[in-house]
């Protein structure tokens, strides 16, 4: 039986993990956590609408109900052309016959990040950020600013929608509490027109729903750093802030930029159609899924778990039609596009882009409804109690 040793232990690793197993390969997944994160019903965790267990899944439950090995520690080197990897504790696995790379990224650094909290990082934030707005809704008042950067490098590793899911579920925990008129509530980017990704017609969309609930907009403005108190900008204004939650564009993880593995020029691995890492101009044994991986396409392609979901399910059917020698590949090309249900406390907009159309439907009320729904669905389909959704 050949051995994969897969890298992550998110929507990438565990479904790479998951359907490797399915085709009976001996499979070893390494994750720095203990637990497979749900990043996006974490938004309710702040407003205490979700507890943190609520939006993870023990990686043990996971390895017994799937049969691959389980190592919980961190990745130290990755030495790709000596088929050797070396994990943060000191050990060396060097007996693999396949790499499957599903690190994930780190994180643009802006001057004074330690002053923000990211709803987007590491998950214990999600934590820390309920406990910043307790202590404001205890209070009775304050400014809040919310918002997310850029990557001039790479246009695929935004990551903008949470901020907004949080920011209006900010919005409706206020209401509820009675306070929302004593709260000043301001969402930043330094783009123009943030989330133009989506298309014009949620754009538009958006803007009805700020102007709606009192929600201020700060964009087109480049960050300069972040202080205690706020937010400056290039042109040294600076937009007051009590607490500042930020999410930073993704960055290629250190451990990739730090190896002879291949990457873009923001430091993700580049990979083809079928997510395999060409090496001296061969194909390696070496594979890259989700966000550690450079995606080609149009300029409005974003790194979501679908994408990752699917590109980790063709990573298992590629290597197991290579070592059956035959010609067939699967690519996650055909596969692009933005697909979400964005929530905002009180519903939700089914946002879907694709290289033909671009749409956002309102789905009041029903729509956050659903969304909780998705949650369930994700944790029990992983687990396999409760089958996948055709195509994952």
């Amino acid at each position: 039986m050949k051995k994969v040793l897969v890298l992550g232990g998110g929507f990438a690793g565990v479904d790479a993990a998951t359907h490797l197993r399915k085709r009976g390969y001996d499979v070893t997944l390494v994750s720095d956590r203990d637990y497979f994160y749900i990043y996006p019903t974490s938004i309710w965790v702040p407003t205490g609408e979700a507890s943190f267990d609520d939006v993870k899944v023990s990686l043990e439950e996971l390895r017994d109900a799937h049969g691959f090995t389980l190592l919980v520690d961190g990745v130290g080197t990755i030495e790709a052309k000596a088929n050797r990897v070396t994990l943060a504790s000191g050990k060396v696995i060097d007996d693999y016959d396949y790499l499957v790379v599903a690190l994930g990224a780190h994180k643009m650094k802006h001057p004074g990040i330690e002053h923000t909290l990211s709803i987007c990082g590491d998950p214990r934030e999600s934590l820390r950020i309920k406990e910043r707005i307790d202590a404001l809704v205890a209070k009775g008042s304050g400014k809040v600013a919310f918002g997310f950067g850029g990557n001039p490098k790479d246009t695929s590793a935004v990551r903008g929608g949470p901020g907004f899911e949080l920011f209006f579920n900010l919005h409706e925990l206020l209401k509820k509490k009675g306070v929302r008129d004593r709260f000043e509530l301001t969402f930043f980017a330094p783009m123009p027109k943030p989330g133009a990704r989506m298309g014009d017609q949620a754009l538009s969309m958006m803007d009805t729903m700020f102007a709606r609930a009192d929600l201020n907009k700060h964009f087109g403005k480049k960050i300069k750093r972040f202080e205690e108190d706020g937010v400056v900008f290039e042109d040294e204004s600076k937009l007051e802030s009590d607490f500042t939650m930020f999410i930073p564009a993704g960055d290629g993880h250190g451990v990739i930029k730090a190896s002879d593995l291949p990457t873009s020029e923001a430091g993700f691995v580049t990979v083809n159609d079928y997510s395999e890492v060409v090496i001296d101009g061969e194909v390696s044994n070496v594979y890259a899924a989700g966000d550690v991986a450079a995606l080609e396409g149009p300029e409005w392609r974003a790194k979501q778990g679908h994408v990752a979901e699917v590109m980790a399910k063709n990573i298992a059917f590629n290597i197991a039609a290579r070592d059956a020698g035959k010609a067939e590949r699967k690519g996650y090309q055909e596969h692009l596009n933005i697909l979400c249900v964005m929530d905002t406390g009180s519903g939700a907009g089914f946002v879907f882009r694709d290289d033909k159309k671009a749409f956002m439907m309102p789905m009041p009320i029903l729509g956050h409804w659903m969304k909780k729904g998705w949650g369930w669905y994700c944790r029990n389909s992983k687990l396999g109690k409760v089958p996948r959704l055709p195509g994952l």
